[in-house]
């Protein structure tokens, strides 16, 4: 292989997850991230109450990634070799700590019934 490129890479996590599961995974993943857009052009802004429950989230989605691609690959840390495995458990984790952030995000969002609107009597 002397390039990458995008059907490569395709290829790649088709024989890893099975095609199954990895266009699952992609659907999933497209779901959430049209979910995340809809809330905020829905809420016009961020709450910041959200965004920290979000954020303290982050560790439980990355531990959960790099447990899900060892399990999917049967291996163990053991198995780990060079810095570039480490570099991709590495980006695992950071991957899975985003998704689950703007997952808990949304969902959050989501749950909220109805929009607070904040209003401002005029005083004449």
């Amino acid at each position: 292989m002397k390039q990458l490129s995008f059907e490569t890479l395709i290829a790649v996590f088709e024989e890893l997850y099975g095609a199954t599961l990895f266009w699952t995974l992609v659907a999933v993943a497209a779901i959430i991230t049209l979910g995340y857009l809809y809330v905020l052009v829905r809420d016009r802004a961020m709450s910041m109450r959200r965004f920290l429950w979000a954020q303290l989230s982050m560790p439980f989605g990355a531990v959960a990634a790099v447990l899900f691609v060892q399990q999917m690959t049967h291996s163990d840390f053991r198995d780990l070799g060079g810095p570039i495995d480490w570099l991709v458990i590495l980006g695992v984790a950071l991957l899975g700590a985003g998704g689950t952030a703007i997952l808990v995000y949304t969902l959050q969002s989501l749950a909220r019934t109805s929009p607070i609107v904040i209003r401002r009597r005029n005083s004449l």
